[in-house]
C-alpha cells in the first residue's frame, strides 16, 4: 500500500456524507475517489471499511490508502539538485540541457529518469508528475507530485517567477498581452498574431549591463515558449535564444530560469516558497563575457 492520508471530521461537517466530505473538505477529485472505491480498504472511517454514502460525525477519523503507482520510466543515475522533498512531493532544480520528460532523442537522460532512480534508492514507487514543465534548455525549479491526491492540488495553487536575460536595455516594467499561435510551416516555433491563444506576460527589469537586462517575469497564462515569444515581439529577445532572434555570442542556450515557485502543501495546507538563484552565466552576459 502506498501513501496513507488521515482527516479528522470537524464539528462543521457533522452529518455530511463521506463522499461530500472527501470532495469539498479534503479536495479529493472524482477520478481519485472512483479509484479509491475500487481498492480494498481504500477508504476507511474509524479504521473500518466505509461506503461513501455513510454520514459522518464530528471527530470521526477518515483514512485514505492510496495505492502504489507502477512507474513506467527507466531509472537512470543522473545528477540533479533536490530543493525540497517529503512523501507527497519533490522540488527539483533542473539543470539546463536536460529534458523534463522522455522525448524523441532523449529517452533516458531526462529529469523523469533521474527522479525514477532517486525513488528506487528510497524504495518508493511513484509516477513522475511534473506540475510545471520547462524547456530542455531552460533551467530552474520543477515541482513534482508523488501521488494522485497531491497533483491536482499543487496544479491549482502553484505560482511561478522566472528570471531571464533579455537583449537591449529595459528601463521600466510592463505587460505583453498578445495571443500566441504556431508559426506557419513550423511544428515547434511560435509567434504572436491574430488567431492565437490568449497570453499575458508581466515583466520587470532587475539589472542592466552590456546592453542586456536581467528581467523578472510573472505569467498569467502558461503558453508554450510564452516568455521567449512575447519578449521577441517587443524587440527584446532572450540572450542565447536563436530560435526567436537572440544572439549566441555570450550564452549558448536561452537565458531563462524558473527562479521561484510557491504553492499550498496538499496535506499541511501550508504555503511553501522554494527558490533557486539565477545561474552565474546570466551575470556573465551582463559583464560581456561567457560562451
Amino acid at each position: 500500500m502506498g501513501t496513507r492520508l488521515k482527516f479528522i471530521v470537524p464539528q462543521s461537517c457533522s452529518g455530511k456524507l463521506l463522499r461530500d466530505f472527501l470532495r469539498t473538505e479534503c479536495e479529493v477529485t472524482s477520478t481519485l475517489l472512483k479509484s479509491l472505491k475500487q481498492e480494498y480498504n481504500g477508504i476507511l472511517c474509524n479504521n473500518t471499511h466505509a461506503r461513501v454514502t455513510v454520514r459522518l460525525c464530528a471527530g470521526d477519523e477518515v483514512t485514505l490508502n492510496l495505492p502504489d503507482d507502477t512507474p513506467e520510466i527507466t531509472a537512470v543515475d543522473l545528477p540533479f539538485k533536490i530543493l525540497y522533498e517529503d512523501e507527497h512531493l519533490l522540488v527539483a532544480d533542473k539543470p539546463p540541457y536536460m529534458a523534463v520528460h522522455p522525448v524523441h532523442g532523449h529517452i533516458d537522460d531526462t529529469l523523469a529518469n533521474a527522479c525514477a532512480y532517486h525513488a528506487e534508492q528510497l524504495s518508493e514507487k511513484w509516477t513522475f508528475r511534473a506540475i510545471n514543465r520547462l524547456d530542455r534548455d531552460t533551467s530552474g525549479v520543477v515541482l513534482i507530485a508523488k501521488n494522485a491526491y497531491s497533483a491536482p492540488i499543487l496544479t491549482s495553487t502553484v505560482k511561478k517567477k522566472y528570471i531571464a536575460v533579455c537583449e537591449g536595455i529595459i528601463d521600466i516594467g510592463g505587460t505583453v498581452n498578445k495571443p500566441i499561435r504556431l508559426k506557419e510551416g513550423h511544428s515547434i516555433q511560435r509567434e504572436t498574431g491574430e488567431g492565437g491563444v490568449y497570453a499575458v506576460t508581466h515583466y520587470k527589469p532587475i539589472q542592466t549591463g552590456n546592453n542586456h537586462t536581467l528581467t523578472e517575469f510573472e505569467l498569467e497564462t502558461g503558453r508554450t515558449h510564452q516568455i521567449r515569444v512575447h519578449m521577441a515581439s517587443i524587440m527584446h529577445p532572450l540572450a542565447g535564444d536563436d530560435m526567436y532572434g537572440g544572439s549566441l555570442q555570450y550564452i549558448k542556450r536561452q537565458a531563462l530560469h524558473c527562479t521561484k515557485i510557491s504553492f499550498k502543501h496538499p496535506v499541511t495546507k501550508e504555503t511553501l516558497v522554494i527558490q533557486s538563484p539565477p545561474p552565474a552565466e546570466f551575470y556573465n552576459v551582463l559583464k560581456g563575457c561567457g560562451a
